[in-house]
């Protein structure tokens, strides 16, 4: 009779430790397979001009940053004067995926609130972002000379991310030789 309650009361302890665990994790650190994987690929319209393409083989050689961000998200507006203010930095080409958004909509929030991006690829049905293994916006990925992921930031980036990750990597990627 008493192994008959051992088992219930195994299995209870042992899902409350599997939960206890879990509670303990940031749900913010999401760990993406494709760091230290090659970018994948996209050849996308320009928001600003759908003639005009962009794609990661455009930016091999260079340190990039591929910012997902949309007018509708309220987080990337909180996030906006940074992302400005890492678009001043030398030797980093900071690249936009407009994702799920209106194309209108998106260019006035660019002329209302500044546009630090040297390109703006347009996804509005999010077919890159899923590619990239995009959760939600604002997302960030850091890509190195050679076309590799390197970084991911799931949701906004804030100042110490900034100071203590992101110059740090990306001073360390522009010194690594082609």
């Amino acid at each position: 009779m008493k192994m008959r309650f051992l088992w219930p009361l195994t299995l209870f302890a042992l899902l409350a430790g599997l939960l206890g665990i879990g509670l303990t994790l940031d749900p913010k650190k999401v760990d993406s397979p494709l760091i230290n994987k090659n970018a994948p690929a996209f050849d996308l319209g320009q928001l600003n001009d759908s003639t005009l393409h962009i794609s990661p083989d455009n930016l091999k050689g260079q340190v990039w940053m591929l910012h997902v961000w949309a007018s509708w998200c309220s987080v990337c507006r909180g996030e906006h004067p940074l992302i400005n203010r890492l678009s001043t930095m030398q030797g980093l080409t900071l690249v936009g995926l407009n994702y799920k958004d209106d194309r209108l909509a998106a260019l006035s929030w660019l002329n209302k609130l500044g546009n630090p991006y040297q390109a703006v690829a347009f996804d509005p049905e999010g077919k890159a972002g899923l590619d990239w293994g995009v959760y939600g916006v604002p997302e960030s990925y850091l890509i190195d000379k050679h076309g590799v992921i390197r970084y991911k930031e799931v949701g906004p980036i804030n100042d110490t991310v900034l100071k203590e990750t992101l110059l740090p990597l990306i001073a360390q990627l522009q010194a690594e030789t082609l």
